[in-house]
């Protein structure tokens, strides 16, 4: 579980990323989750674009996202989900 102090930390490194998934009409499905969850061993910290064709709700489909790559839910804002994964082998962002 990730402290305030630590997402703080979280989001402004986050700030200049760009999405590099997005739900769409299909949702949040498992081949999805297995391409975030390889995607957050590689870069730790990711940003997923929720689309607004998207059928299910933002708060939901960031819950899913987390659970399924067993990712620690950052931020949520606008459409936009960050989520944090502390990588096994390669281990890139030290937290405060």
């Amino acid at each position: 579980m990730l402290t305030g102090k630590q997402k703080r930390f979280l989001r402004s490194e986050a700030h200049h990323l760009t999405p590099i998934f997005q739900v769409g009409k299909g949702g949040v499905n498992d081949n999805l989750i297995k391409q975030i969850g390889e995607a957050l061993e590689v870069r730790e910290l990711i940003k997923v674009s929720v689309l607004q064709n998207c059928e299910q709700d933002k708060e939901e489909v960031a819950q899913l996202l987390s659970k399924g790559a067993k990712a620690e839910l950052v931020q949520l804002i606008g459409s936009t989900i960050v989520l944090y994964k502390e990588s096994v082998e390669q281990k890139k962002i030290s937290l405060p």
